[in-house]
């Protein structure tokens, strides 16, 4: 009767380790697949289409900060900021 119980405690302890690293290895290619097509679509478009998602280039300018062009607006332009 112990032998069959430490037999299935074995069987499970296995079982469990098979479905962890299993797990690993499928959750690794899931994202590996999903960071190559989302970012790689996104990456492929922005050259495609020339967009630069961050303006900098060394040497081009003395600053980074954006000029605002801040003038007076009407007050329900602030109740409707989004």
């Amino acid at each position: 009767m112990k032998q069959t119980q430490i037999f299935w405690e074995g069987f499970l302890q296995g079982f469990r380790n098979f479905g962890y690293k299993i797990t690993s290895i499928v959750n690794f290619v899931l994202l590996f697949f999903v960071y190559f097509i989302g970012v790689g679509i996104t990456w492929l478009f922005a050259k495609i289409f020339g967009k630069r998602f961050l303006d900098i280039k060394r040497g081009e300018k003395d600053s980074y900060w954006i000029k605002e062009k801040i003038g007076k607006r009407k007050i329900e332009d602030y109740y409707r900021s989004f």
